[in-house]
């Protein structure tokens, strides 16, 4: 690899790099500004408030234009194990960045 290609291809990689860090970055900046809303939204899944609002729904007592995905059985649950697979990521980037030091 010449002189050129090598500062092409290292150029590129820069690139890609400030690109992902920055979109990263952005992520990060969203996930805590709605992290206090995940929890609480953890803390109605877990309630006896969210086990009532699903029996109503299972009855028929809600209306039926009522936009209700999270009285699915699957939902908020699918969303909690999303949620520690992303800090598994981020703990293994974490303990990587650590290694490398």
């Amino acid at each position: 690899m010449n002189q050129i290609e090598r500062i092409k291809l290292y150029e590129n990689y820069y690139d890609e790099s400030k690109k992902a860090i920055d979109d990263l970055n952005d992520a990060l900046d969203n996930y805590l500004k709605i992290d206090k809303h995940y929890q609480k939204l953890i803390d109605y899944y877990t309630s006896n408030k969210w086990m009532k609002d699903y029996e109503d729904d299972e009855k028929g007592k809600l209306p039926k234009n009522l936009k209700r995905g999270i009285l699915s059985e699957d939902a908020i649950y699918d969303l909690i194990i999303e949620h520690k697979e992303i800090i598994k990521k981020i703990m293994k980037i974490i303990n990587n960045e650590i290694d490398a030091l």
